[in-house]
C-alpha cells in the first residue's frame, strides 16, 4: 500500500477536538500570565494594590450590567454593609448614584482594569464577567472567593464561551435547570464541584416591578420588535436587508434593537443598514441602555438565540418568533454537553420558529404567533424552571455573600 487510511470515529474526534481546545486555552493563559508579570516588573512593581483587605468587592465590566448589580448594591446599602464597587466603564450609572455604604470607583478600562484586579485584596469578589483565569483577568492570590452571577435566565452552558466559569468558586444561578449543565461540565473536565446557589434574577425582578407599576403599553398600531444577538449567526448578519424589507412589508410599526456588541463586532453589517433604513414614523432603531420601553411597546418579538427572548416572554408574557438554526454551540460550553441545552429545548414551547423560506410571508407568521394560546402554558413552564424566587433575588444574593464572607474572612 502506498498509504494508510486513518479513521477516527466521531466520538473520538470530538474528544480530541475538546482536548486540543483545552491545551490551547491553557497555553493562552500561561502566555498572558507571563506578559502580565513582565509588565509588572518593567514598571518597577508600581501596579496599584489594595493594602487593606476589602470584605466585599463587586466588579462590573460595563454599564450594560448595572441592571444586574443595582438591586444588589441597593440591598447592601439598606443593610448598611460596606462594599467596594469597581467598574471598568467610566459611564457606569453607579458612579453618579449617591450611596453611603457603596464606594463606587472607576479603575480604568480594558487591560488597565484587569491589571488592577489581578492584584485585588478582598475576601469576596462578585462579577458577571466570564473567563476568570482564562483571559486577561487572573485570580489574585490575595482574594479569597470569586463568585459569578449569571446575567440572564437563559444563560449557563449556552451563554458562555468554553471554560468561562471554570475558575470561579461559586456561581449564583437563576433557576434549577442550570445546575445539571454546570455539574456535567465539571464532571467531564474532572473539576472540583463549584458551590451553586439558586438566587433568581435581579434585573428580571426589577423589570417586573416596573411593569407592575407602569402597566402595559397601549398603542393603536401593531408593533414588532426585532432584537437579535450578535455574530455571524445572528438575524441581521444572516438576513440583513431581506429581514428588514419583510418586516416593512407587513405594514406594522418596527423597532430594531441590535445587541450592543453588534455595533462593534458586526459593524460592517450594521452601518449600511442604519444608512439604508433610517428612523421614520414606522421604523425606529433603539440604542438605549434600557430596553424596557421597547419590550413593553412590542406586541411580538423576533430574535434568534439571544436571552432577550426570556425577558420578553417571562416578564411581559408575550410570544416571540425565533430564527431556526441560529445557535452554533461549537465555541460554547454547550459543545461539551450530551443533550441539547435547555435554552434550545424550551424555545418551541415559548415561540414560533421562522424558516428562511417564510420571510416573504412574515406577516402571516406574526399574526399566527400573536394569537397562539398554546404558548401560554409553555411560558408558565419556562418561568418556573428558569426564574426562581421571583422578587427575592437581591436579598438572596446578599444573604449568600454575607454567609460566604463569614466563612472566608
Amino acid at each position: 500500500m502506498n498509504g494508510i487510511l486513518l479513521y477516527i470515529d466521531p466520538g473520538t474526534g470530538s474528544m480530541l477536538f475538546t482536548v486540543l481546545l483545552g491545551i490551547a486555552a491553557t497555553l493562552y493563559f500561561l502566555a498572558q500570565k507571563f506578559i502580565l508579570s513582565l509588565k509588572f516588573r518593567l514598571s518597577g512593581g508600581k501596579a496599584k494594590v489594595d493594602t487593606k483587605k476589602l470584605p466585599y468587592v463587586i466588579f462590573n465590566e460595563g454599564k450594560k450590567y448595572w441592571n444586574v448589580f443595582e438591586p444588589i448594591c441597593d440591598e447592601f446599602e439598606k443593610r448598611k454593609i460596606n462594599v467596594e464597587y469597581l467598574t471598568a466603564d467610566e459611564n457606569d450609572p453607579a458612579l453618579k448614584k449617591e450611596y453611603e455604604y457603596i464606594n463606587c470607583r472607576f479603575i480604568g478600562s480594558g487591560n488597565r482594569a484587569y491589571a488592577y484586579l489581578n492584584f485585588l485584596n478582598a475576601d469576596i469578589c462578585l462579577a458577571t464577567t466570564p473567563g476568570l483565569n482564562v483571559y486577561q483577568w487572573k485570580r489574585s492570590k490575595n482574594t479569597g472567593c470569586y463568585v459569578h452571577i449569571l446575567h440572564a435566565a437563559g444563560a449557563s452552558a449556552s451563554g458562555y464561551r468554553m471554560f468561562s466559569l471554570d475558575h470561579y468558586d461559586s456561581v449564583l444561578l437563576t433557576g434549577d435547570y442550570q445546575i445539571d449543565e454546570i455539574r456535567e461540565l465539571e464532571s467531564k473536565r474532572n473539576e472540583e464541584p463549584k458551590e451553586l446557589e439558586v438566587v433568581g434574577c435581579t434585573y428580571m425582578d426589577e423589570l417586573k416591578k416596573r411593569l407592575d407599576s407602569e402597566g402595559c403599553s397601549k398603542h393603536e398600531k401593531r408593533t414588532v420588535l426585532l432584537a437579535p444577538s450578535w455574530g455571524q449567526n445572528s438575524i441581521l448578519c444572516r438576513f440583513g436587508e431581506k429581514m428588514i424589507d419583510s418586516l416593512i412589508a407587513t405594514g406594522y410599526r418596527i423597532i430594531i434593537r441590535p445587541h450592543p456588541q453588534s455595533f462593534t463586532s458586526d459593524k460592517e453589517v450594521i452601518d449600511p443598514l442604519l444608512v439604508k433604513y433610517p428612523d421614520s414614523d414606522m421604523l425606529k432603531w433603539d440604542r438605549e441602555a434600557d430596553n424596557f420601553d421597547s419590550l413593553n411597546e412590542a406586541d411580538i418579538l423576533i430574535s434568534d438565540f439571544s436571552s432577550v427572548v426570556f425577558d420578553y416572554s417571562l416578564i411581559f408574557n408575550k410570544p416571540f418568533i425565533y430564527a431556526e438554526g441560529a445557535f452554533d454551540p461549537s465555541c460554547y460550553d454547550a459543545y461539551w454537553l450530551d443533550e441539547e441545552i435547555w435554552k434550545i429545548r424550551i424555545l418551541p414551547k415559548l415561540g414560533i420558529p421562522l424558516k428562511d423560506e417564510q420571510l416573504p410571508k412574515l406577516k402571516e407568521v406574526i399574526d399566527e404567533a400573536i394569537t397562539d394560546t398554546a404558548l401560554l402554558s409553555g411560558r408558565d413552564e419556562a418561568r418556573a424552571e428558569a426564574w426562581a424566587h421571583i422578587g427575592e433575588s437581591a436579598s438572596r444574593t446578599v444573604d449568600y455573600l454575607v454567609k460566604k464572607y463569614k466563612e472566608t474572612a
